[in-house]
């Protein structure tokens, strides 16, 4: 049923976190092909703002207001946005936050706030959506799950421990999900952003020099639709430099550490103002 094209024309998604960043630019990347969104996130002043871009490029929209790290939330969102757009096709597991600075210096509960959001939301959401995947799947063959990571959750940078953990344990999950669906119809990939110029990274004060150099996001979002529609399962929109680092990360990991250790004090100083806004 399926084909090397997995075909996102007019089809029903849900996207967390869209009242700014990715999750708006990919929001506006679904409408561009007619779909039907379900756009969710805290604050309804920004929801309503990609809402009326998503009608503008020739989708609808439906907001869902939510605190995704609050008990019970993944799961109603989902169904929410199900009841709302008459299915699911797409489920795109965008929301996430950020601390940065050493470890002894992360507050216990920025901690605990990324690990809810950024790995637990996901898994309790995707849990929730399954039975509208699979149905969507076995109809039409061009059901989909992503998982928006980060290049953190494949080379751990110093002063994002937390982050990186919840990211790379968001790449695990997405991996094992996709065996699970095997056959199912339902695609499965997991997204690599490298730093994106968003919200998320207006509070940092590392620059290209650091090797946090910014891309558009817009470019970023079409890149990433790409890579779905030719139902890759790794997404990695990441510049050539930092992909050099993460190979160079797989064949001499000690040698990556004497890069970044070369210049740690500069690296601290830098990143210790990164935190979601």
């Amino acid at each position: 049923m399926s084909s090397s094209h997995l075909d996102l024309q007019g089809r029903r998604t849900l996207v967390t976190g869209a009242g700014s960043g990715i999750g708006r630019a990919l929001a506006l990347e679904l409408a561009a092909r007619r779909g039907h969104v379900a756009l969710a996130g805290r604050r309804p002043g920004p929801l309503a703002e990609t809402a009326a871009m998503v009608t503008e490029r020739g989708g609808t929209a439906h907001t869902i207001t939510t605190d995704l790290t609050a008990g019970g939330e993944p799961e109603r969102v989902v169904r929410a946005a199900a009841a709302a757009l008459g299915g699911l096709d797409v489920l795109v597991n965008n929301a996430g936050n950020v601390r940065a600075a050493a470890l002894e210096d992360i507050d216990v509960a920025d901690i605990e706030a990324m690990i809810r959001l950024n790995l637990l939301a996901p898994i309790l959401a995707t849990r929730a959506a399954l039975p509208y995947l699979r149905e969507a799947g076995a109809r039409h063959g061009n059901a989909a799950l992503v998982g928006i990571a980060s290049a953190s959750g494949l080379v751990g940078r110093p002063f994002y421990a937390p982050y990186a953990a919840t990211k790379a344990g968001l790449t695990r999950f997405d991996e094992a999900v996709r065996r699970e669906l095997y056959g199912s119809g339902v695609h499965v990939a997991t997204v690599y952003p490298g730093p994106v110029d968003t919200p998320m990274m207006a509070t940092t004060q590392a620059g290209a020099d650091l090797g946090y150099d910014l891309r558009p996001v817009d470019v970023v979002a079409a890149e990433i639709m790409q890579g779905l529609e030719r139902r890759q399962i790794d997404v990695n929109t990441q510049t050539p430099e930092r992909r050099k680092m993460e190979e160079l990360n797989a064949r001499d990991p000690l040698a990556v550490d004497a890069s970044i250790g070369a210049r740690l004090a500069e690296l601290r100083a830098a990143v210790s103002t990164h935190r979601s806004i």
